[in-house]
């Protein structure tokens, strides 16, 4: 999952971030709505959580603007603003959901990882392919009914190529969706983590490289041969 965070308070939205990190959730920060609107322009986020109070574009006019777009990007409203006409207020402007300052950074996870469930309403919380049973709330996988071991980076990766369903999912839509705007798109950090996570996951070798291409789940692994061949 990727989040923006439109929030001028570089403490919070710092500390907000490197929490959203933990919970292998990757975020960018942007302090003013020029900055926000500039990052929606050029990424692609699942979810966005609006300060309304910034520089710029009011955080009400970035919720405007999203709404407008049609891309369906749920928002989350992150104020002091607490007052009830303030929260009809941010619903009728399209948030999905409202958080008061000072707020508990668990209750804000779980907010998202909502938001998230109802956005792909369509896809079961639990996902399971080729053997492999992914449960991204609890942030658990098992392949074959044996517990995998996973770092955030690696169940990040994980989570978006078992989104695809066995589609390919190029390097730069990894780097995209897992990690950060502070990522070097000519790093190796997909590639070694790829790599790493193949010999997590185990034999036979689950993730298939397309050359050229980028990395998918292979659904023809034939789980009882050790080579990991098909039929």
């Amino acid at each position: 999952m990727r989040v923006l965070i439109v929030e001028d308070e570089p403490y919070l939205a710092e500390a907000v971030r490197d929490g959203l990190r933990l919970e292998a959730i990757a975020a960018d920060i942007a302090a003013d709505g020029d900055s926000a609107l500039e990052l929606l322009s050029v990424n692609t986020y699942d979810l966005a959580v609006l300060d309304r109070d910034i520089p710029g574009p009011s955080g009400d006019e970035i919720a405007r603007r999203i709404v407008a777009s049609g891309s369906g990007i749920p928002i989350l409203m992150l104020t002091a603003a607490d007052r009830i006409d303030d929260k009809a207020t941010g619903f009728e402007l399209g948030a999905d959901d409202y958080l008061t300052k000072p707020f508990e950074l668990r209750e804000l996870v779980m907010r998202l990882r909502a938001l998230d469930r109802r956005r792909a309403h369509a896809r079961p919380p639990v996902t399971e392919i080729a053997g492999l049973r992914l449960d991204p709330f609890r942030r658990e996988v098992f392949r074959d009914g044996r517990h995998v071991a996973l770092t955030r980076k690696q169940f990040a990766v994980l989570e978006v190529l078992v989104a695809a369903r066995g589609g390919v999912v190029s390097a730069e839509e990894l780097l995209e969706r897992a990690w950060d705007a502070n990522a070097d798109p000519f790093t190796n950090a997909v590639r070694i983590t790829i790599s790493a996570l193949r010999k997590r996951l185990g034999e036979p070798w689950l993730i298939a490289t397309v050359p050229g291409v980028g990395y998918r789940i292979d659904t023809d692994v034939d789980p009882a041969r050790p080579d990991g061949a098909h039929e």
